[in-house]
């Protein structure tokens, strides 16, 4: 069975390049300053399985994204991390605000 792979274009590399140097959205709002960031894919309005496409993802710090445990990282329990950090396609809107972009 051959995995299926999906290749990013120069568009979606870049955007991508500048989210995560924008640094963590929720580091940001705590706390003003740079914490460096992964992207988190935003994936409402898709399937479980279904990742969101390349421009519609935020910044977040590892903690906050995938290692923080229970209503810290977003993985662990994203509507209690929302109640902690804020909804997250509110916190999209603001980066791509932040960024000068328009949400696609």
């Amino acid at each position: 069975m051959s995995k299926k792979t999906t290749h990013k274009t120069k568009a979606e590399k870049q955007h991508l390049d500048s989210v995560a140097a924008f640094g963590s959205i929720v580091c940001r709002n705590l706390e003003p300053g740079d914490t460096p960031a992964e992207i988190h894919h935003c994936s409402s309005g898709t399937g479980l399985s279904v990742r969101a496409g390349h421009f519609h993802c935020m910044p977040l710090c590892l903690i906050r994204h995938r290692s923080g445990g229970y209503c810290v990282a977003i993985h662990e329990g994203r509507k209690s991390w929302e109640r902690n950090f804020g909804i997250k396609l509110e916190l999209l809107e603001e980066v791509n605000a932040e960024l000068g972009l328009v949400a696609i």
